[in-house]
């Protein structure tokens, strides 16, 4: 008998290519990025699924631009409501698991403590709202399902706040971050492993969060950035990072003030240890370094 096939839908994002460099060895893994499968044509995702007849599938497919999202309403559901519930629905049909990645925009941040998952949602923006409801759409499915929320999400490729930081500070003396928003970040590498043992434990059903060790504010998370990156060379100029308040700030989407995710039962069920942030961070910018060598 063959080994397993595993699908990940999305391969083409940092946290699809992620899924897909942490493939356990005893699967067969395919890849799709949206030019292969577009997870909003149901046609096409259909013939995806019956063309490959997985036994698992990660869905790192979503609409994720937060602010942008507020304009674009239409394209926010399509691919954070309507596809996840289409795949679900499929995937009941045709007896495959499916870990789909939600966010902790779910929440509207006026906690103190990390969000459990029994928590009550409440988002303040289209992008949290279409994530909600797109998870709802999968725990409501009846396929074999588990939806991991996640936050601050970053990888040494694609578009995330490492990167976008590290660009800044190469071209500027200095930069300004918001320093009241507290949050956790979660390397992608990390997160991939989370999604391949929830794929594999059938078992393990229903709301899980993770995110790396830790709780920190963007501002804290830019310093870490700027002085990892100068232990190895990736900066050479100590840029100064100035601590801004979230009104001097505005953008389209008002973000959640603190979005730490209680990940214990994460831990506890998979018997899995969460890694400090900042050792996942200095592993990421050697990645950067790496590349650019």
């Amino acid at each position: 008998m063959s080994d397993p096939l595993a699908l990940v839908l999305g391969a083409g994002g940092q946290l699809g290519q992620a899924c897909v460099a942490a493939a356990p060895p005893q699967l067969r893994v395919q890849g799709l990025t949206r030019a292969q499968c577009d997870v909003t044509d149901e046609e096409a995702l259909r013939d995806c699924l019956k063309g490959f007849t997985p036994r698992m599938v990660i869905n790192a497919a979503a609409y994720t631009a937060v602010d942008a999202a507020e304009d674009d309403l239409h394209r926010a559901q399509a691919l954070n409501v309507e596809a996840p519930k289409r795949l679900a629905t499929l995937c009941a049909e045709q007896g495959i698991r499916l870990v789909h990645v939600s966010t902790d925009f779910v929440f509207d941040g006026a906690a103190t403590t990390p969000y459990l998952t029994t928590d009550t949602p409440a988002p303040l923006g289209v992008y949290g709202e279409t994530k909600l409801q797109g998870e709802r759409a999968v725990l409501a499915s009846g396929t074999s399902h588990a939806v991991v929320r996640t936050s601050w999400v970053y990888a040494p490729e694609g578009k995330n706040f490492m990167l976008t930081m590290l660009r800044l500070m190469r071209a500027r003396a200095a930069v300004s971050v918001v320093s009241d928003q507290v949050g956790a970040p979660t390397a992608a590498s990390g997160l991939a492993r989370i999604c391949w043992r929830l794929a594999q434990e059938p078992e393990a059903v229903g709301l899980f969060h993770w995110s790396d060790e830790g709780e920190i504010s963007w501002y804290e998370f830019a310093c870490a950035i700027r002085d990892e990156a100068l232990a190895i060379g990736l900066l050479t100029t100590a840029v100064t990072v100035d601590p801004i308040t979230t009104s001097a700030f505005p953008t389209a989407a008002k973000r959640p003030a603190y979005s730490v995710l209680n990940v214990k039962q994460t831990c506890h069920q998979l018997g899995v240890v969460q890694r400090p942030w900042r050792d996942a961070l200095r592993d990421n910018l050697r990645a950067v370094k790496a590349r650019e060598s």
